[in-house]
């Protein structure tokens, strides 16, 4: 299928490795002229290069913070007026809610809240005007499914999450859509120190670790970045501009509830 947006100019937040990566390789692939992020200069040139070889297409390179106002600022100075906008940032460590004070809150809320809220209104304008948006944020399947130990990263992208659905229903008329991704259990680096901080709380081996994590998936594998990120590129496309304000799961079935 043809989705439509070869041509198109897109951001993609966190973007040096993981979901971001596989997000932005997708859309390059499609045709899309691709901007990524991150804060290691060596990730992101080897990223741009592997997508380079893949697609044909160099992305733009910005080194740089997103949970930051400096960060954004560089991302839309790179790209001012994207047609597509995937916000995304590594999440908070999995903890004691008993030991979180006040500053690692607003640590929490200014990564994976404030950061993809604020780039969303920078951009909404302009992709009003040229009557054309997509956005999508890669939120996480604890949004609908909370975890206490998880809490820092369930409540600051719930945040994201209710903000962007309120938007979505103003936005929507003008060919601009928001929807989010909730992956589940998607085999990345965030998966290997999940499990390796499991492992070392219960003093177990890693593979039994990774045995335990898989438990809870109904597909009874981890996912794959490739399969969250043929998602994503779909949402970004010419033909889903009448989903909107939606929340998908690629959980690999797990999610127990109905909507």
């Amino acid at each position: 299928m043809d989705l439509g947006i070869s041509g198109r100019k897109a951001i993609v937040c966190a973007s040096s490795r993981g979901l971001g990566k596989a997000c932005a390789a997708a859309l390059a692939r499609e045709g899309c002229l691709v901007v990524i992020n991150g804060r290691n200069a060596e990730a992101l040139q080897a990223t741009a290069a592997e997508i380079a070889e893949m697609s044909g297409k160099t992305p733009v390179v910005v080194v740089a913070d997103v949970s930051t106002d400096e960060g954004r600022t560089a991302l839309l100075a790179a790209c001012p007026s994207p047609d597509i906008l995937v916000t995304n940032n590594g999440g908070p460590a999995p903890g004691d809610a008993g030991q979180w004070d006040h500053a690692t809150w607003i640590a929490a809320v200014e990564s994976n809240m404030l950061s993809g809220i604020l780039l969303i209104q920078a951009v909404v304008p302009g992709m009003r005007e040229r009557q054309f948006g997509r956005i999508v944020n890669i939120t996480s399947a604890m949004v609908k499914s909370p975890k206490l130990m998880l809490g820092l990263s369930t409540a600051s992208r719930a945040g994201l999450t209710a903000f962007s659905k309120a938007m979505s229903n103003e936005v929507v008329r003008d060919n601009v859509t928001i929807n989010n991704l909730l992956p589940e259990r998607i085999e990345t680096d965030r998966i290997q120190y999940i499990a390796g901080q499991l492992a070392e709380r219960r003093q177990i081996p890693l593979e039994l670790a990774r045995a335990e994590l898989l438990k809870p998936v109904a597909a009874r594998r981890f996912g794959r970045p490739e399969e969250l990120a043929d998602a994503c590129a779909f949402l970004c496309s010419a033909q889903a501009g009448y989903i909107s304000g939606q929340n998908l799961q690629v959980d690999g079935g797990s999610y127990e509830g109905l909507i």
